[in-house]
């Protein structure tokens, strides 16, 4: 289960690995992905550049289409006077200046001159001050869309129709051109012409004025759009930074406060008024900063008492050694090393305990968990242990259903050791010609294991402590030190380790005596 997680984790972290990003702090993350979305808003201007270009190729096609209903209407005219009166009518109902040349570029008629002057281009320089800024915006939105500019309009001399393009190609074509132009104050201006047979050629100047108004018009609204919704989004990633990053932060430091070695001091905001995955992350920090406490906690107080555990065979192995230099007579030497050996064992005794405890946390994270028949394993075990003999005529009985099998996920090995333990401890306790019985049974769920002895049994009082790192309580008739004081805190380990539990009750039957209970998950359990 361990090398399963293990592997689920590094998979996890390849799938969060960011490439491109990952040294950037979440603030500007935010404010970046809401600048994305209005850099897509802004792409609004250069529709409506595309939509300035469609309306001045309509108003180019309308010029077209107007100059040669003019040429046709002067056409029949037949005289000067009524052909000047027709031609302000024209430009008076186009709002166009029409103006009249010979084939040779001479002046024959113009509105203007005529006295209709409602083609009049802006001077730039006495416009008010929003209308040059509004100009400058125009030239920037151009340059930044690459809009197409056109060539500036400059007024040519009376006389000289030649100069004009479309006056030229209107002739040499016979066709109808148009050409757009660029007042000075950024205004599209709009020329076409076209040919009068046996009279010249006809040419209209419209300052289509209307367009850059509207253009500027829906720039505005888009403009109070975008500035809205930029307000709005930077509020937004303040926000967004605000109630993710700052939380995030507060959690970071406490962790490196931690990490430095305070976690005592350390109170981690667990959030409980958040209950999206930062909460959840708040309160799983803080839970396992609690973990850690107590885990630095029970090192401590593990390191305390294997300090004081050790001390005892020492200073008897210590004062043993000391005694033989000065013992003379061969049974007192004989006593004192018969003491060494004593001591040597129960030093062994208790590093290999003591080594087995303090590793087997780690070692249990790591082990894969594979199926184990809990009542095939006890049987097994007393096999061996009436094989050894079984002191003081103490009788064992195993009591499960003929063929049922108690399927657990674990760690074979260490699940020997639990129940060794169990085994041996009721065998120590129980007195002479007693009965240990062992029974086990199963629910939907959970398997249940219960070892009973007729011994003195355990005071209610002393029940969480028998399960405590070298808490011994042992029989009278037993030599002082055959034990670590480590077997029922080792057994305690390995039933969590598998996500169960031991715990030590009285006898249903009023009986004395003990009875320890296991419950261990059986295997394919939902």
């Amino acid at each position: 289960m361990a090398r399963a997680t293990g592997s689920r984790t590094s998979r996890d972290e390849r799938d969060l690995a960011l490439k491109w990003s990952n040294r950037v702090s979440l603030t500007p993350r935010i404010l970046a992905v809401n600048i994305v979305a209005l850099a897509l808003l802004g792409g609004g201007f250069y529709y409506l550049d595309s939509y300035r270009s469609r309306m001045v190729d309509s108003r180019v096609e309308q010029a077209g289409r107007e100059v040669r209903l003019i040429a046709q209407a002067l056409a029949s005219a037949k005289d000067e006077k009524r052909r000047d009166l027709l031609v302000l009518s024209l430009a008076r109902d186009t709002g166009t200046r029409i103006r009249l040349f010979d084939e040779k570029g001479k002046s024959l008629a113009d509105s203007k001159t005529l006295g209709l002057r409602n083609v009049v281009l802006r001077d730039p320089d006495k416009d008010p001050w929003g209308l040059e800024a509004a100009r400058i915006l125009d030239a920037v939105i151009d340059t930044v869309a690459g809009a197409d500019r056109a060539p500036l309009y400059r007024e040519r001399p009376v006389d000289q129709g030649l100069d004009w393009p479309d006056v030229r190609t209107a002739l040499s074509a016979h066709g109808t051109p148009a050409t757009v132009w660029r007042a000075p104050d950024r205004t599209p201006v709009i020329t076409a012409a076209a040919p009068i047979t046996e009279l010249g050629v006809v040419m209209t100047t419209a300052n289509a004025r209307d367009i850059t108004q509207t253009v500027r018009a829906e720039r505005f609204r888009l403009g109070m759009v975008l500035l809205f919704v930029s307000v709005f989004s930077i509020l937004l990633s303040l926000f967004l930074a605000r109630t993710i990053v700052r939380p995030l932060r507060l959690l970071a430091r406490a962790a490196i406060r931690v990490r430095l070695g305070r976690a005592r001091e350390v109170v981690v905001p667990r959030l409980p008024d958040r209950s999206d995955e930062i909460g959840l992350l708040a309160r799983a920090l803080s839970d396992m900063t609690q973990a850690l406490r107590a885990r630095i906690d029970a090192t401590e107080a593990f390191a305390a008492d294997v300090t004081h555990e050790l001390k005892n065979p020492l200073a008897s192995l210590r004062s043993a050694v000391d005694g033989m230099a000065a013992v003379k007579k061969k049974e007192h030497r004989d006593q004192l090393l018969e003491i060494v050996r004593d001591d040597v064992l129960r030093l062994d005794r208790l590093i290999t305990d003591i080594s087995e405890a303090s590793r087997l946390d780690a070692q249990l994270s790591r082990a894969t968990f594979e199926p184990v028949d809990i009542g095939a394993m006890i049987r097994a075990l007393l096999d061996q242990r009436e094989t050894r003999g079984i002191p003081n005529r103490i009788r064992i009985a195993f009591d499960r259903a003929a063929g049922t099998k108690f399927t657990v996920l674990g760690e074979g090995a260490r699940l020997e050791r639990v129940f060794e333990n169990l085994i041996e401890n009721a065998i120590s306790f129980s007195p002479s010609g007693g009965l240990i019985a062992i029974s086990a049974a199963s629910d939907e769920e959970d398997l249940t294991i219960r070892v009973e002895d007729e011994g003195p049994g355990v005071p209610e009082e002393a029940r969480e402590n028998i399960f405590r790192r070298f808490h011994s309580v042992r029989p009278q008739q037993e030599a002082f030190g055959q034990h670590s004081g480590l077997g029922l805190a080792i057994a305690r380990t390995i039933v969590e380790g598998h996500q169960g539990s031991i715990s030590v009750e009285s006898r249903e039957d009023r009986l004395s005596g003990a009875r320890f209970v296991v419950r261990l998950p059986l295997a394919g359990r939902s």
